[in-house]
């Protein structure tokens, strides 16, 4: 049964891979903005009228100020002018998700809404809270997110493009919109309307906005998400902390073992290990250290070296000393061996993820029935003590 269900797991990921964007049954539309709403409903109309095939978002959302916040209530969902609303329909859109609870207004420092961005402390609440907002879009895997870098200060503008980059899967998606001349940066201008409307353009002269051309610039960007840890992707982090994470990813691999505190540092991440599957660890990383071979259940002496990093762990004189060494006695066991193996694999997948955890897991060597198991990092790259920070993740089973 576990393994249909598995299959079945690994089915809907493939279906999803194979989608494109517009095929998501949910579609998000992220926007940043400032002083100028005018950049969500240009954006909407790129997406959904002007490319082929259209991107039609079943929700919207603004992230922006209070100034901000006031500006786009009163100009894209008042009923009059309603910009949003006409917006639909004159193109007859289909519903979308945007209402007040859907604009986002940044909280400063001191948990009041942000009017604006004016010192360094703005800026790292501004960056935290888009990191969030990103984290939460991209947990969905039925969502295909498309964030919009045309509003706000530039700050928010590089942060929205950061945080999906950190965040961002194959499906998601980040642009800009191309206003033609006279109707850019006017008051009056919100998206190319399908019959005349002659409005004043911020140089004083008349257009018709049924003249205008509003151009989708897709921007490309690196996905950097598999190379994150599996709690900065799953739980909360500030911007700064990510960063940081991201930048350890892209270090060589370095490997340290605190056998008498029970964990291990990999990537820059600490997490704790129970002892046995902590002793078969440092067993591999023992015998990489030491030049020697990949090894299997039967390898000469290979209880032994569990035992000796078992008792490192638990000490020599205990109950669950005893217990291991009576357990080992006749030796150690094919089964014993992989459930070993297999939960400190486990352990580092699930701490760093699949693509982080790739340098540090044990590897299989060469072809059944004389696979051997081992730890590929270079020897040098392990180093055997204590580790100066806290462990970051629970024990593992």
């Amino acid at each position: 049964m576990a393994e249909h269900g598995n299959g079945a797991t690994q089915g809907a990921a493939q279906d999803r891979a194979n989608r494109a964007p517009h095929q998501y049954p949910r579609r998000v539309l992220l926007a940043v903005s400032g002083l100028s709403p005018q950049i969500l409903t240009e954006t909407l109309y790129a997406l959904a009228v002007a490319s082929d095939p259209p991107f039609l978002p079943t929700e919207v959302r603004l992230i922006t100020t209070s100034e901000g916040a006031e500006r786009a209530r009163l100009s894209l969902l008042s009923e009059d002018p309603g910009w949003f609303a006409r917006l639909r329909h004159d193109y007859q859109l289909p519903p979308i998700d945007f209402g007040p609870e859907q604009i986002q207004i940044i909280a400063a420092a001191n948990d009041r809404p942000l009017e604006d961005i004016r010192e360094l402390v703005d800026n790292a609440c501004v960056a935290d809270h888009l990191i969030e907002t990103l984290r939460e879009l991209t947990a969905d895997p039925d969502c295909a997110l498309h964030v919009s870098l045309a509003g706000g200060r530039k700050t928010m503008g590089y942060y929205a493009g950061y945080a999906l980059s950190l965040f961002g899967r194959p499906q998601d998606r980040l642009s800009h919109v191309l206003v033609s001349a006279p109707f850019e940066q006017s008051w009056n201008f919100f998206y190319p309307t399908p019959s005349s409307r002659v409005i004043e353009t911020k140089d004083g002269k008349l257009a018709d906005t049924k003249d205008a051309r509003v151009t989708l610039a897709e921007v490309p960007f690196v996905r950097l998400r598999e190379g994150l840890p599996t709690r900065l992707v799953e739980g909360r982090a500030t911007f700064g902390e990510t960063i940081a994470a991201a930048q350890r990813a892209l270090e060589p691999p370095r490997l340290r073992l605190d056998l008498a505190q029970r964990r291990l540092q990999a990537a820059g991440e600490t997490l704790s290990l129970k002892p046995a599957p902590l002793a078969f660890y440092a067993l591999m990383a023992r015998r990489r250290q030491q030049g020697l071979h990949a090894a299997r259940w039967n390898s000469d002496g290979i209880e032994a070296q569990y035992l000796a990093e078992y008792r490192r762990i638990v000490g020599a004189h205990g109950g669950d000393y005893e217990r291991a060494e009576a357990a080992l006695a006749e030796g150690m066991s094919a089964e014993d061996f992989d459930q070993r193996r297999s939960r400190a694999n486990s352990a580092l997948t699930n701490a760093l993820g699949s693509q982080l955890a790739k340098p540090y897991l044990i590897h299989a060597d060469g072809r059944r029935p004389n696979t051997r198991y081992g730890l590929r990092l270079e020897p040098e790259a392990i180093d055997f003590s204590a580790i100066q920070v806290e462990p970051l993740s629970e024990p593992e089973a």
